[in-house]
C-alpha cells in the first residue's frame, strides 16, 4: 500500500465528528508546504503524535469536551 492509499484508509476510518479537524490539519500541512515548510523538529512532533494515536494514547474532541464540561 502506498502513502496516499494509507491516508485514504485512515480518513475512511475517522468518525464523522473528526472529519473537520482532519481537514484543517491537512489544509495546514498544505499551506506549510507552500509557504512555510515543516521544520525537522515539527516533523518529529507530528510523527510522535501519530505514534501516540496508533498506541491509543488519544481522546476525541467530544471526549475532551465531556471531561472538561465544554
Amino acid at each position: 500500500m502506498n502513502v496516499k492509499e494509507d491516508l485514504h484508509r485512515l480518513v475512511d476510518q475517522l468518525a464523522d465528528s473528526e472529519l473537520e479537524t482532519a481537514r484543517r490539519v491537512l489544509e495546514r500541512l498544505h499551506v506549510d508546504v507552500d509557504e512555510d515548510p515543516v521544520s525537522r523538529e515539527e516533523l518529529v512532533e507530528i510523527e510522535e503524535g501519530s505514534a501516540q494515536i496508533d498506541r491509543g494514547e488519544c481522546v476525541t474532541l467530544e471526549e475532551l469536551k465531556r471531561k472538561h464540561g465544554s
